[in-house]
């Protein structure tokens, strides 16, 4: 029989046969409770075999999942030393840029490129999921916004510069032709969330905590950044989605509207703590002078 095992899927059950709590689990991969549920259930179909059993203090380990973990460990271990003999016999002067979901980061690599023509300068698209790819070795810098979807420790970032946020609604919303708002302005409209993010990306777009303490009132959990964009345009929802990011732009059937009165998000380059490679150094040289804020006066 033929398994192509999904070595995030993988991790996470480790994870969860850590702490044998999924809340527990969750929180330390900074993922939503029952996104962590769908994924563990998706590995045991995969599988098929029952890998844990909830009880009244949390979970256990199924026969099942007891033989599968030291092999599951065993397996993220290998993968990890795979990735990172596979950097370690790279050709000398390499360097992967990694970057977010509709993030352009074309002008600093060809800079990078210009000052270093004899480097192997690769790029490689990330989905706002896959961030950990900078952590694990898979690319060595990486442009993203903040709040970042993993754990910063052991990563050092630079900030490019300020993105404000605003709020995406349909075109025809009675909103849709206001200047500016305030968050008062659309405190009992339901915002959109996408499944599996970690809860403090979740409270940053969804302005939580609101200044009475009430959370935002929530519409449909979607997968997806499209999927959001397609509920918002029919109707059912509002969403707070960055300033600057392009695929609110290929429809017609969307407008934003500036929001007074919250934090800015930020676009980051971020490198591993300690590495000392000058191709990463003069990257976030490059990206500091060419990926600069449209909002810059002047």
């Amino acid at each position: 029989m033929h398994f192509d095992l999904d070595l995030r899927l993988v991790r996470y059950f480790t994870v969860v046969a850590e702490h044998l709590n999924f809340a527990r689990a969750a929180a330390a991969l900074h993922l939503a409770q029952p996104s962590l549920s769908r994924q563990i259930q998706r590995l045991e179909e995969m599988l098929g075999v029952r890998l844990l059993e909830r009880t009244t203090q949390g979970s256990r380990l199924t026969a099942a999942g007891a033989a599968f973990l030291p092999q599951a460990q065993a397996l993220l271990h290998a993968a990890r030393r795979a990735a990172l003999s596979a950097r370690a016999a790279a050709p000398p002067r390499t360097i992967t840029v990694g970057y977010l979901e509709d993030l352009v980061i074309t002008p600093a690599v060809r800079d990078l490129r210009r000052r270093h023509p004899d480097a192997h300068v690769r790029t490689r698209h990330l989905d706002w999921d896959e961030a950990r790819a900078l952590p694990d070795g898979q690319v060595d810098v990486l442009v993203a916004r903040t709040p970042l979807p993993i754990p910063g420790d052991g990563l050092t970032e630079t900030v490019l510069y300020d993105e404000p946020r605003v709020l995406l609604v349909p075109a025809g919303h009675r909103l849709a032709g206001e200047e500016s708002l305030t968050r008062d302005d659309f405190a009992g409209e339901p915002l959109v969330a996408c499944a599996g993010v970690a809860p403090m990306w979740a409270r940053f777009w969804r302005l939580e905590p609101r200044p009475d303490g009430q959370p935002a009132p929530l519409a449909l959990v979607v997968d997806t950044f499209e999927d959001k964009l397609e509920l918002v345009a029919e109707g059912r929802a509002l969403a707070v989605v960055p300033a600057g990011d392009r695929r609110v732009t290929l429809r017609d059937d969307l407008a934003t509207v500036p929001v007074e009165g919250i934090e800015p998000c930020r676009v980051v380059v971020v490198h591993r703590t300690g590495d000392r490679d000058p191709l990463v150094a003069d990257f976030v040289t490059s990206a500091r002078t060419f990926l600069t804020s449209p909002w810059t006066a002047g």
